[in-house]
């Protein structure tokens, strides 16, 4: 109890520090970033206003002497001057010229551009515009034709003038009517530019570029430079375009801080440590209590999980098979710990009910594993095998072979055919069901031995018969010898007792559930418990009945099938139609068996029963001939012609269309094809 109070006050003084802490570095860096704005925008503030101060007045002398020009148009020779006289005026502009539209001086040419450069030895006059320096498309020339008004270009290498980076800003110049008739464009150097940036320096590692419009360069520092986390501000030029931005590294601005708070959490861990340490003598126990209930706690859980996956792979919804009225069946499970080695399942196949009860000797996980295995190993096996004993044979071999741990299961399987009521059935050391009929009996069965203990042990197959509203009882020793709180058993006779004359599965297992609380009292539960109850419902007269016809492999014999299908449309009363569909598709599953399931000049036979219920029909068809499953043939493509549709296929087609459900499965040797009709 101290060691944990110990522990909860150094995570909670941990917890203090870390708050103060986390506060003080965010009001700290909260005010330094609030000083970063300031200044950015100061400086940045400043050298925005400079640079607009250039390039105002380069707008400016460049607008007043477009105008100007627009009266010196009949006399070109004298443009030069103009343009001499504003650069004296104005020595930011690197080249001053003017570029006319195409033959406006024919006597100039296509293209006439003079133009002023600003040289070391003084104003140089030149005339550029030529094919290869074919200025109309240009961007300083295109946009203000266009527009009428004034354009700051991209960053370009003047490689005809001052030989240098450079932009343009261009005007419109408009004769006396109005009408554009060229452009008057100037220079400006950028590195004029570089030197305004480099001016916005807030931080020592701070540095500011400017971006045209399209993010190209214009100032920039002489280094490229990148950091993991910065802060960047912008502001744009007036009327340019341009952007200027300053980008100021988080490690410079918040670097000091970032130390301090470093030092102070250092000191932080080294005082809760030494903290720990006095308390450490006497948290060590109580952490291993933890431990301990944290492990429990854990295993606690998986074994939940594990009882989750173990009851999910038995059946436990009832009842299980509404839509029958020959059978009613209900069962349950309750394991003495989270999980256990009790088992039951059934299923229905071929009008066959297979089910099966068992008991894994030992309890908890170990036996789970065991009956997890049992119960898969029950399924795939009994989904091709037809008779118990052969089930609990195969089940011995394979649990033999795998049974280093030396356990076992008690195990009874049966098979109840549920049409005639033929019940066979397998016992491998298991409990002996009960019978209910006229009279409570103890099924008769052969003990044997339980599986997984004697590998090549051949189990003896049982059989009975069962009439309408017969029942069996299965249960695991977890009944009869549970105990009361004096180790007293249940006993066999307590439960034939219990085994009233209740109508329904279901009121059953419930009225020996009640039995066996009321005997055991408050004593603990010493094994598991299961109970599997299976009340046979098939009355003779009701109108299920059956048919069989049996013919040999030769192709004569199919117009049997007519007269088959014949007595039995006419016993359910079925329209013309319906009745040939269910030839036809009889007619190609039975020619399909005399042509290719066995080998050419062998005689062989195919079975086909019929099972007519009230809603239903369903045909089987088997054979002992060669393994050959229909139904695995590629669908037919019957949207394709004559000539391109493959041979085969079109049979089963036909078949799948008619029939409500087409299976197939091989057993025992025979091919077995199930067709079913609803009605």
């Amino acid at each position: 109890m101290y060691a944990r109070q110990g522990l909860l006050m150094v995570l909670l003084a941990a917890l203090l520090l870390e708050v103060t802490s986390l506060i003080q570095y965010f009001y700290a860096k909260k005010g330094l970033r609030k000083e970063a704005d300031s200044r950015a925008q100061s400086e940045m503030t400043a050298t925005r206003l400079r640079i607009e101060n250039y390039t105002l007045s380069v707008e400016n002398d460049a607008r007043l002497l477009s105008w100007a020009l627009s009266d010196f148009l009949d006399n070109p020779d004298e443009l030069p001057a103009l343009i001499t006289k504003m650069m004296d005026n104005n020595p930011v502009i690197a080249n001053g010229f003017v570029a006319f539209k195409d033959n406006y001086y024919p006597q100039h040419g296509r293209w006439y551009e003079p133009v002023v450069t600003r040289l070391p030895e003084g104003l140089v006059l030149h005339q550029i515009g030529s094919q290869e320096h074919d200025y109309f498309s240009a961007d300083w020339y295109i946009k203000p034709m266009q527009t009428g008004d004034g354009y700051w270009s991209e960053p370009y290498f003047d490689k005809d003038g001052v030989k240098k980076l450079v932009v343009t800003y261009s005007v419109p110049v408009n004769d006396d009517s109005g009408a554009r008739v060229g452009i008057l464009g100037v220079d400006v150097e950028l590195d004029w530019l570089n030197v305004l940036v480099s001016m916005v320096k807030p931080y020592k590692n701070a540095f500011s570029t400017l971006t045209s419009r399209k993010g190209q360069l214009i100032a920039a520092p002489p280094e490229t430079l990148s950091f993991e986390k910065s802060l960047r501000y912008e502001s744009d030029i007036y009327r340019t375009g341009w952007k200027i931005s300053v980008t100021i590294p988080e490690d410079e601005l918040y670097g000091h801080i970032k130390k301090i708070s470093t030092l102070v959490l250092f000191l932080q861990i080294l005082g809760l440590m030494l903290l720990i340490l006095i308390i450490q003598w006497t948290a060590r126990e109580q952490i291993k209590l933890e431990n301990i209930s944290a492990s429990r706690e854990k295993i606690e859980e998986e074994l939940k999980i594990a009882r989750g996956i173990q009851m999910a792979m038995i059946p436990k919804v009832f009842p299980p098979y509404p839509e029958r009225k020959d059978i009613d069946i209900y069962a349950s499970i309750l394991p003495a710990k989270e999980v256990g080695g009790d088992l039951y399942d059934f299923y229905i196949r071929d009008e066959k009910l297979y089910f099966c009860i068992g008991d894994v000797s030992g309890k908890g996980v170990p036996a789970s594993l065991v009956m997890a295995v049992t119960r898969s190993l029950f399924r795939t096996v009994s989904a091709h095998e037809n008779s118990p004993g052969h089930i609990v044979t195969s089940l011995n071999e394979s649990m033999s072979e795998m049974n280093e741990n030396n356990m076992f299961v008690t195990f009874f399987c049966g098979v109840l055919d549920l049409r005639n009521g033929n019940l066979r059935y397998c016992n491998a050391g298991h409990n002996a069901p009960v019978i209910l009929n006229t009279d409570k009996s103890i099924l008769p069965v052969e003990p044997n031995v339980p599986l997984g203990i004697v590998p090549g042990m051949k189990f003896q197959e049982q059989e009975i018969e069962l009439r309408y509203d017969d029942a069996i009882f299965l249960y695991t020793d977890g009944l009869t010898e549970a105990e009361n709180m004096n180790h007293d058993f249940f006993g066999e006779q307590r439960m034939l007792d219990a085994l009233s004359g209740l109508k329904g599965s279901r009121s059953h297992l419930e009225e020996m559930q009640k039995a066996v609380e009321s005997y055991v009292g408050h004593a603990p539960q010493s094994d598991d418990l299961t109970m599997l109850f299976i009340h046979y419902l098939n009355d003779d007269s009701s109108s299920e009945s059956e048919k069989h016809l049996l013919i040999h492999n030769d192709i004569q014999q199919i117009p049997q099938l007519a007269a088959f299908v014949e007595a039995i449309a006419e016993k359910k009363q079925l329209d013309h139609s319906l009745s040939l569909n269910l030839n036809l598709a009889l007619e190609e599953a039975v020619t399909n068996v005399i042509m290719y399931a066995y080998p050419k000049g062998t005689d062989g036979l195919v079975d086909i029963e019929a099972i007519i219920r009230e809603h239903s029909l369903t045909f089987i068809v088997s054979d002992s001939g060669q393994p050959f499953d229909p139904t695995s043939q590629p669908q037919a493509d019957i949207s394709l012609g004559v000539d391109d549709r493959p041979i085969g296929g079109l049979g089963i087609y036909m078949v799948r269309n008619i029939m409500d459900s087409v299976s197939y499965r091989r057993s025992d040797g025979k091919n077995i094809l199930t067709m079913i009709k609803n009605i």
